[in-house]
């Protein structure tokens, strides 16, 4: 049968693509490869397709099971060829895809109609040069060699005009003739099964891009329960839209996820060599029942991550592989944390992150782990001794960062520790963490530009200056807007400005602060202190973890600090915005909470609970949630937080503030704790500026003279 033959029978739902086949993966340079060797008549491979009266689930319901079809043809091997091809012919998406599963969609291909060639669209090769086409519009029947002799503005009756519209027609002829191409059909047997459809679909797997490990585990799986990537896929949808997975890894989630199930179902790690997962004895409800405790765990990890670990998503540790042994755990523990484990196993993942675990021997090592966080009776130490026994030791020193750039696990890590010392951006003052709109997007920037190196006494062709100039420890991070700021500048003349509008936040960053090694004469002596300052900001931040896991630290006791009632560090706010009396929303509320927060930022700190009335009673702050527009849930309150503090104190208070939602007797409170500011916080309110300080076991305003008396004994006897 002929391609086009083919291609209409895919538009016409005769030729359909099962349900557990993996989605289009093929990149635009195989894609564009397929053209080029169709257009030189070579041969590109075979289909594979089974005829049955029983179909399997088809991708995107794409049949009518009710017509009187007799049998149906599936097909089995070349849906990638005959998707880019669908796309390139049709110039549409075929019936069995959606438009957002094409997520290399290849129809900015060209073809220069009188050079052969093909290429995506370059502007500067192709701006205002008719010769180069769509693909897509080559197959127009309508669009001939006339239509572009019309753009190419050339005499009509001149010897020119014949001889280039013959070579334009003869190359668009021979580009269309692809679809008279015949593509070879092998047919599996029209007895066979579902099971033995699939295993042949396995076999045939050896040609084309190769399947890995998960995705035929998940073609089985998916054999047994026809929905299972669907199902995944709308929890990868539901993971992007709280900006934890992202849309370029889909197929790695797709894996992880399915090697999740594997370690529900056998308690293993390992996938094809997994001599336990026989396929045959597991059923629909079996893989319904272990996905729902998978996904379970997974809603339940993937907030404390975020809250707690301060990961923003799973780009920052650069694989999904550090929380198979964690889901592991809580699998076994009715998806939830042992006693004191939550933090040991954060710590177990930061130096899983630091020191490489699972960059090579991946599928053995995660068993291994996966083997320990199930089994052992102190799964966390012997976690930590798998690494340190491979690596001789898990301290982090500064000669581990000399010559390292960012694709080296400690640059992520270094990431992780900037956000958990609340690091503000250099030019607006807010966090770097939770940031919103591409303006405000985290940058990697170099704090000796590169530019400015470069025209300092370093060469671009030099491997060695090149390794020195992006460096980690020449690395910070800041908006993309502030990076855009800053430009080329040279550290001794911007960073100064940092350091006297935003007083701390080069700390935050390690940032030597001694001005003499911010010119270009010091950069290797700023380079070597840096590598220190990171790998003593690397260690505290792993020890602290440890030493909270070694004390095998006893849950803090919140109802009983909160029976003890309010005094000057500690006071109780019924809700942020629900008003009890009125039962209402009351945003004047949100006012009230801001006060209180900025009389401990001005004091010396302390704890303010929200959902707990003046008397101790434990109310919630379930009414809250109802009152947000979006959101109605712990991250919309939290969301909600973050933008008032904003809107009445600045962002840069923000770094003396941390919150946390926490279940106390089945209800959830709002905690805040507040440090003490290195500066004065006033609210904004009603376009006034006001002043509190904590006094009494009460918020206390300020007038003008009292507050300026108070600033000045307070912050300069510092």
């Amino acid at each position: 049968m002929n391609i086009g033959n083919i291609l209409d029978e895919i538009e016409a739902l005769a030729l359909v693509v099962p349900e557990f086949q993996r989605e289009y993966v093929w990149s635009k340079e195989q894609a564009k490869q397929l053209m080029v060797s169709l257009f030189l008549e070579y041969p590109v491979g075979s289909l594979l397709v089974w005829k049955t009266d029983n179909p399997p689930e088809i991708k995107n319901n794409a049949i009518d099971r009710k017509a009187p079809v007799g049998l149906w043809k599936i097909l089995l091997d070349g849906q990638q060829r005959l998707t880019t091809l669908y796309l390139f012919i049709k110039g549409e998406i075929p019936p069995y895809y959606k438009e957002e599963e094409i997520t290399q969609d290849p129809r900015n291909l060209y073809f220069n109609v009188e050079t052969q060639e093909f290429e995506y669209y370059s502007k500067q090769k192709m701006e205002g040069s008719p010769s180069w086409k769509k693909v897509v519009d080559c197959f127009n029947q309508d669009f001939d060699a006339f239509n572009i002799l019309d753009e190419m503005d050339i005499d009509d009756s001149g010897e020119k005009f014949r001889r280039i519209g013959k070579k334009i027609n003869a190359n668009l002829s021979r580009l269309r003739a692809i679809l008279k191409t015949d593509n070879p059909i092998q047919e599996v047997p029209t007895s066979a099964g579902i099971d033995e459809a699939i295993d042949v679909f396995d076999r045939v797997n050896s040609k084309g891009t190769k399947l890995t490990e998960a995705e035929l585990v998940l073609t089985h799986i998916t054999g047994k329960w026809p929905r299972a990537r669907r199902e995944m896929k709308k929890k990868i949808l539901h993971m992007e839209s709280k900006e934890f997975f992202s849309p370029s890894d889909y197929q790695k989630n797709l894996d992880f996820f399915t090697r999740c199930i594997v370690v529900s179902m056998t308690q293993s790690a390992l996938l094809s060599k997994n001599a336990k997962l026989k396929y045959e004895d597991f059923s629909k409800s079996d893989y319904l029942e272990h996905w729902e405790k998978v996904s379970k765990s997974i809603d339940y990890l993937i907030p404390l991550l975020k809250q707690d670990a301060l990961i923003s998503s799973a780009g920052d540790l650069g694989s999904t592989n550090f929380f198979v042994p964690i889901i592991a755990h809580l699998l076994k523990n009715n998806c939830c944390f042992l006693a004191g484990k939550k933090n040991g196993f954060f710590y177990w993942m930061f130096l899983a992150l630091v020191w490489s675990r699972y960059g090579g021997q991946t599928d053995q090592r995660l068993d291994k782990d996966v083997h320990l966080a199930i089994n052992s009776q102190n799964p966390i130490s012997d976690l930590v001794s798998e690494i340190e026994d491979l690596r001789g030791r898990i301290e982090v020193k500064s000669a581990d960062l000399e010559g390292r750039g960012s694709a080296h696990p400690i640059y992520k890590m270094l990431y992780i520790i900037t956000k958990h010392k609340k690091a503000i951006d250099w030019a607006n003052g807010g966090t770097i963490y939770g940031t919103i709109g591409d303006y405000f997007v985290v940058q990697s920037h170099h704090i000796f530009p590169q530019a400015f190196l470069y025209k300092n006494g370093f060469n671009s062709e030099n491997l060695l200056d090149k390794k020195k100039v992006n460096e980690i420890a020449n690395r910070a991070f800041i908006t993309r807007e502030t990076n855009f700021k800053i430009s080329d500048k040279k550290p001794s003349v911007y960073l100064p400005e940092v350091q006297k509008k935003y007083h701390g936040a080069l700390e935050q960053q390690f940032i030597p602060a001694d001005p003499s090694c911010w010119e270009v004469e010091k950069y290797e002596d700023f380079l070597a202190r840096r590598r220190e300052l990171i790998a003593h900001g690397i260690n505290n931040f792993l020890r602290e973890l440890r030493e909270e896991t070694e004390k095998t630290k006893r849950r803090i006791d919140w109802k009983e600090i909160i029976s003890q009632g309010e005094n000057n560090f500690i006071e109780f706010k019924s809700s942020l915005r629900w008003d009890y009396k009125e039962k209402q929303v009351n945003k004047a509320l949100e006012h009230v909470v801001l006060k209180t927060i900025s009389g401990f930022l001005n004091t010396k700190g302390g704890t303010l609970f929200i959902g707990i009335d003046d008397n101790g009673a434990i109310l919630g702050i379930e009414k809250d949630y109802f009152t947000l527009r979006k959101k109605q849930d712990r991250d919309g309150f939290l969301l909600r937080f973050d933008q008032i503090v904003n809107d009445y104190l600045g962002k840069e208070f923000n770094q003396y503030i941390s919150n946390k939602v926490e279940a106390v007797d089945g209800k959830d409170i709002c905690i805040v704790e507040v440090s003490d500011s290195a500066i004065p916080a006033f609210v904004q309110h009603n376009g006034k500026q006001e002043f509190y300080i904590r006094a009494s076991a009460s918020t206390q305003p300020m007038g003008i003279k009292e507050a300026l008396e108070y600033i000045n004994l307070h912050w300069n006897n510092k």
